[in-house]
């Protein structure tokens, strides 16, 4: 188990103190596979797996059963089945997560409007103004909690703090379908006995730097000068790990935090080096990102691949179109001009990319069509797919090239 899974219980429980604890954190609990877990509930209790089994893809989500076992997300998955044999692996369903999401955090904005995602599965809440309504934050977690379970069937892990960075710490603290209040007088007591490594912004690197300074948990930190701290980290990492030490974060929730870009990726089982496959690849990553895409209500202007060879040097091209669109067909022809553009049509690949950036709302962006273009073309028809999507599933209407099984890998 690595360092920043070792937090200490404190001794503080639900029902301390909340007062000047607006701050939640909620952070649902091995969220794809609980929500698999829905429609096979057998398999509760037995260490269940989250990914795509073949080659390179990597865990997406494991119960906490396959935890005991070290499997972790973003394992690779030959690790993952080496060290728990007997994980039953449930390949993801990325519509299925994004449409329980999407009303997860419908649940949260109806507490408060002062929300703000982080990932799929968790996100900040200042839940000041919803305090004469609703009661304490302590009570507004715990009926936060009661309503993902009733509305959902999945559990979720709520901290309560006065700052964001406290709150993310607590919730952390308190896994599986936990509630945990860090009362504003007891910051310094919760983490000073925590290691160095729960601090955000201490990776593997860092955490090394700091134990050759003879520094292991955040109380060490705390007690070490800033000027030491920047000469070995920066001033700037320096400066800001010392503020965490000692519960210092004037981060504000910031509620409707747009999306710069939109991407998927996939990752190969084996290298392809066939231009046919590869395009082929592009258009399953242009159906999926445009779908994302329209599901946001966003357009974007520029198309971009990633394109990473065997031996792992990564390529990158981008090009910004007339207009803004949604449309995969639009996107997929841009992928390709930037793959042939790119000189690697004859070279083996492991991953490639695709895109979307320079993102507007949809329906703040106006668009021309071009000169002989119909009225209605590809993008209502990828609207109907999309209509076909939410009613029998992502895979029930497809491009004819993209029938036959995909490849195995990550698809992020």
């Amino acid at each position: 188990m690595s360092s920043k899974q070792q937090v200490p219980r404190p001794d503080a429980r639900l029902g301390d103190d909340d007062t000047g604890c607006p701050i939640l954190h909620v952070d649902m609990d091995a969220f794809f596979a609980s929500v698999e877990l829905r429609e096979r509930p057998e398999l509760r209790g037995m260490p269940v797996i989250v990914g795509r089994p073949g080659g390179r893809g990597v865990v997406l989500s494991a119960t906490y059963e396959a935890r005991r076992f070290g499997v972790h997300s973003a394992m690779p998955m030959t690790r993952a089945r080496r060290l728990c044999p007997r994980a039953v692996i449930i390949p993801p369903s990325h519509g299925k997560y994004s449409r329980v999401s999407r009303s997860v955090m419908e649940i949260f904005r109806s507490i408060t409007p002062e929300v703000e995602p982080i990932a799929s599965d968790e996100a900040f809440l200042d839940v000041s103004g919803a305090r004469r309504r609703l009661g304490p934050p302590a009570a507004i977690a715990a009926v936060i909690r009661e309503r993902v379970v009733a509305e959902h069937g999945i559990t979720c892990s709520v901290g309560v703090a006065s700052t964001k960075f406290v709150a993310k710490l607590a919730s952390r603290h308190c896994k599986p379908d936990g509630l945990f209040v860090v009362p504003a007088d007891q910051v310094v007591d919760f983490l000073h006995p925590l290691p160095v490594a729960a601090l955000w912004g201490v990776g593997e690197r860092t955490e090394q730097t700091l134990v050759r300074l003879g520094i292991k948990t955040v109380g060490d930190l705390a007690g070490t000068p800033v000027e030491t701290l920047s000469a070995a980290l920066g001033h700037a990492a320096g400066t800001h790990l010392a503020a965490l030490a000692w519960g210092r974060d004037e981060r504000p929730v910031t509620p409707h935090t747009p999306d710069k870009s939109i991407g998927a990726e996939e990752t190969f089982a084996t290298d392809i080096g066939d231009p046919v496959e590869i395009r082929r690849e592009l258009l399953r990553l242009s159906e999926r990102v445009a779908a994302r895409l329209r599901e946001g209500g966003h357009v974007g202007r520029t198309v971009s691949v990633k394109l990473r060879r065997a031996d792992f040097t990564t390529l990158s091209r981008s090009r910004t179109l007339r207009e803004s669109t949604d449309v995969a067909q639009e996107i997929y022809a841009t992928a390709c001009e930037l793959y042939t553009a790119s000189g690697l049509e004859n070279t083996a690949l492991r991953l490639v990319g695709v895109r979307v950036e320079n993102l507007l709302a949809a329906d703040g962006a106006a668009r021309q069509l071009s000169l002989g273009e119909p009225e209605k073309g590809w993008r209502e028809a990828e609207r109907a797919m999309d209509r076909a999507a939410r009613r029998f599933g992502r895979d029930a209407v497809l491009p004819a090239s993209l029938v036959r099984p995909p490849f195995d890998g990550m698809d992020l």
